[in-house]
């Protein structure tokens, strides 16, 4: 129900897929941000900052799996195919 809700309302997988390494991104960036804006906190705070963003990715990982199953479902999944062919000899 919540998946085909956020498929009408025009969020795809890729949607999905795209937070999720920007999730990643951010892990990243929170944990180098909080060491540097935050010194005399120390290493574990910085260490939960960056797992708490984090944990964000596999969420939309896993929302961008299911949006692509419903729309595999659904026939709105679209690809970019493209047919190789051999060059024909002449003669």
């Amino acid at each position: 129900m919540i998946i085909k809700k956020m498929h009408e309302m025009g969020v795809r997988s890729e949607h999905a897929y795209m937070a999720a390494m920007a999730s990643v991104g951010l892990s990243v960036a929170a944990w180098m941000g909080s060491l540097k804006v935050e010194p005399g906190t120390g290493l574990a705070r910085a260490d939960r900052w960056g797992i708490f963003v984090g944990e964000w990715a596999p969420t939309f990982f896993g929302l961008g799996l299911a949006l692509s199953h419903y729309e595999q479902q659904d026939g709105t999944l679209t690809a970019d195919v493209h047919e190789f062919r051999q060059p024909q000899k002449a003669g």
